[in-house]
């Protein structure tokens, strides 16, 4: 659901109205409980992107592309915030992963009770 937003509203132009029109549609009511948004900034993202052997169809996309779908994400975060969390993916991947697993581990903890 966010994703289509940010990827394809943000980075592909296509109108917001038309996204929610077909998440209605697809979806009904239904809304994810918990997002994860990895947040780093596009350059760094490209970075390591391009470090790999094969980028994909997404990772070919320019920069601009990816300020876009970033600047879609974090309306999405401001307008959702009891559901979507920024992790902070800039840090070096063993702090990415500890932050992950401290909002994982609080969110199966509340489902739980």
């Amino acid at each position: 659901t966010d994703a289509s937003y940010a990827y394809q509203g943000g980075g592909r132009g296509l109108p917001i109205h038309d996204i929610a029109q077909l998440e209605s549609l697809v979806q009904g009511k239904l809304q994810p409980t918990l997002t994860l948004w990895l947040d780093a900034p596009v350059e760094l993202g490209l970075q390591r992107a391009a470090a790999r052997q094969e980028l994909d169809r997404f990772e070919q996309e320019k920069v601009d592309f990816f300020q876009k779908v970033r600047a879609v994400y974090q309306q999405r975060a401001e307008a959702y915030p009891q559901r979507f969390r920024r992790i902070d993916a800039s840090l070096p991947l063993e702090q990415v992963q500890a932050q992950l697993k401290s909002v994982l581990s609080y969110f199966v903890a509340v489902r739980t009770l």
